[in-house]
């Protein structure tokens, strides 16, 4: 690659790198974070970039935010093989893979209308077994519903 065809993107000093993401998918990543751009963070996408591993992959940097738990099993269900790196001071300090969870309890909503968790008079968390981890593959723990990989954006509960 020619120093004309470098993309460079400046180093966060604090905050939170998720690399490895499937090509196209960073913006389903940042849409089941609810991080839409107005918060104040400094964001940047990088989109369909070459990677060894995958073929191309999208990164995200997020300067001056952390991700919770919770945020971390919402992101392995977008991209199952993601990297989170933790940047502090420019410095990579935690470098760690997000796994699938077991069990994802009031993050999704189930697809089925009929659902007992989507009717508004019974006040129940969704509660989803995870079937199959590659593909991401969910199933409900009340209607038996499945929910596959490609479904699940769409089907992240919004809390605000």
């Amino acid at each position: 690659m020619s120093e004309e065809s470098t993309l460079v993107v400046s180093k966060i000093k604090n905050g939170t790198v998720i690399d490895h993401i499937p090509a196209g998918r960073a913006l389903d990543i940042l849409t089941v974070l609810n991080i839409n751009g107005r918060e104040g963070y400094r964001i940047a996408i990088l989109m369909n970039v070459e990677s060894k591993k995958l073929g191309k992959k999208d990164i995200i940097k997020i300067e001056g935010r952390m991700l919770s738990v919770e945020e971390l099993n919402i992101v392995s269900l977008v991209a199952p093989r993601a990297t989170i790196n933790i940047i502090e001071d420019f410095a990579v300090i935690t470098k760690h893979r997000v796994e699938t969870p077991n069990y994802i309890e009031g993050v999704l909503r189930c697809p089925n209308p009929t659902c007992i968790t989507n009717k508004r008079s019974e006040p129940i968390k969704t509660k989803f077994k995870t079937v199959s981890k590659d593909p991401i593959k969910l199933q409900c723990e009340y209607c038996g519903a499945i929910i596959a990989w490609n479904e699940i954006p769409k089907l992240i509960a919004r809390k605000r």
